[in-house]
């Protein structure tokens, strides 16, 4: 047992050595992606609600209607909505993942920027004015999560079956101009997969073969002793089973019974034995069992007649 537990304190320190390795190996840079892009630290967040200071009023998403609303100040007393933009028509629609939900929306001086994305590949950001009328519209083949907008760019951030997909829409100076004319960079980041990410890390497979020998050998070793236990156990709780059945049965107040008695306890038996015959005995009467047969006579009637049972057409028959 000694050897067995030196083994698998080994196949474990081999497995840690192992995993520890993998990790400190570093990811490539993704393909495409250019490094001024992954310089500045910002995070791309969905943002529900924003204030637009020029306008003095809030911009509101509202997911389940697919639409954005423009929230304002009424009678200096209360707020209520001055402005909506659908983002899609969702009357009478039945195909949900079809459906350009709004996203994020963000405030550009005296224009709102809206994100709205669809669940499988299609999306579009929009550019409203003050009275939430569509200015200029750009498409894309991805669904779309987050937004950011920089100093003459808006960057757009979604996600794609293998990675991430960041698009860089210019605005210059005539922000409409440039949002709907201006050339638009997509970049696609590709995320690599776990069997990549070995592969990168052990070329020749060494470690991921020794994994696998470490973790079959660790099983093997767990089934063995968990049938060597139940073994034991089952064989030691047999053994106190046969002792406890084998040690003599005393009870509080039952004295042993000596051979003079022994004759005494017999006599009271028969006793017993014997009341309880006559007792039996005595349960029923004698009875006489002579069965009589004595035959009554009746007389005839319609009630009783065979005939009056029969068929109408076996009476009828000629």
């Amino acid at each position: 047992m000694k050897t067995i537990y030196k083994m698998l304190l080994a196949g474990l320190l081999s497995c840690t050595m192992l995993t520890a390795v993998a990790q400190e190996q570093p990811e490539p840079r993704p393909e495409g992606c250019p490094m001024n892009l992954m310089a500045p630290t910002v995070d791309f967040v969905s943002v529900k609600t924003c204030y637009v200071p020029q306008m003095g009023a809030f911009v509101a998403v509202d997911s389940v209607e697919c639409s954005v609303h423009l929230v304002a100040v009424v009678d200096d007393q209360r707020l209520d909505t001055v402005g909506c933009f659908k983002t899609d028509n969702t009357h009478k629609r039945h195909d949900l993942k079809n459906i350009l939900r709004p996203v994020s929306v963000s405030a550009l001086g005296d224009y709102i920027i809206v994100l709205a994305s669809a669940v499988n590949d299609t999306a579009y950001v929009a550019i409203l004015d003050r009275d939430m009328n569509e200015l200029a519209r750009r498409s894309f083949n991805s669904p779309m999560y987050a937004m950011h907008i920089a100093p003459g760019k808006i960057f757009i951030v979604g996600r794609n079956p293998y990675g991430y997909d960041i698009n860089i829409i210019p605005i210059e100076d005539c922000p409409v101009k440039a949002f709907a004319e201006g050339e638009m960079l997509s970049h696609h980041y590709r995320v690599a997969k776990q069997a990549e990410k070995i592969k990168h890390s052990d070329p020749a497979g060494i470690g991921l073969a020794a994994v696998a020998v470490a973790v079959v050998f660790l099983a093997l070793v767990c089934i063995f002793l968990l049938i060597s236990g139940s073994g034991k156990l089952i064989t030691s709780t047999e053994e106190r089973r046969k002792k406890k059945e084998a040690q003599p049965k005393s009870g509080k107040g039952i004295k042993p019974v000596s051979e003079g008695s022994s004759t005494q306890n017999m006599e009271v038996y028969a006793a017993i034995a014997a009341a309880i015959h006559l007792y039996n005995d005595e349960l029923h009467d004698e009875e006489n069992t002579v069965i009589t047969i004595q035959k009554v006579e009746r007389e005839w009637t319609p009630w009783n007649a065979k005939y009056y049972n029969m068929n109408h057409y076996f009476n009828n028959r000629r």
